[in-house]
């Protein structure tokens, strides 16, 4: 059973750091593209990050350019997200998701190439990000 697990979210200041993690089970990431997405309270689910375990590839929406970092890997099967430099407005629910494929799926929104969440076949449960002082 395809299975994926967050955990690492917390309570941080601003300009705090917090390293996320996506713990695949049940398939193996060469052929899957890991994606995470946030969704904060009253706000639309929005896409933050994905790689390609396969050969690297990597897609970061521009608000975390620079300061999020995602890497693979593939022996133990996970995926992490490195957050820097957060501000309060990072703050949100991460979720990692999943789709069986080589290229991260992408759509058009408000005139800028963003993660497709509606492409991406499973989801963990969640983790929470909170930035505060």
């Amino acid at each position: 059973q395809l299975q994926l697990e967050e955990s690492g979210g917390g309570l941080v200041q601003p300009g705090g750091s917090l390293k996320l993690s996506c713990a695949a089970s049940g398939f193996s990431l060469d052929d899957y593209v890991i994606a995470w997405f946030r969704q904060a309270p009253g706000k639309e689910r929005e896409g933050v990050s994905c790689i390609r375990t396969s050969d690297g590839g990597t897609y970061y929406t521009n608000s975390v350019k620079g300061r999020f970092t995602i890497s693979g890997d593939s022996a133990k099967n996970t995926v992490l997200l490195q957050m820097n430099s957060l501000k309060p407005e990072d703050a949100a629910a991460y979720y990692c998701a999943t789709l069986r494929s080589d290229q991260c799926p992408t759509t058009v929104k408000g005139g800028m190439i963003q993660l497709n969440p509606d492409e991406m076949e499973y989801w963990g449960k969640g983790t929470l990000v909170t930035v505060s002082s």
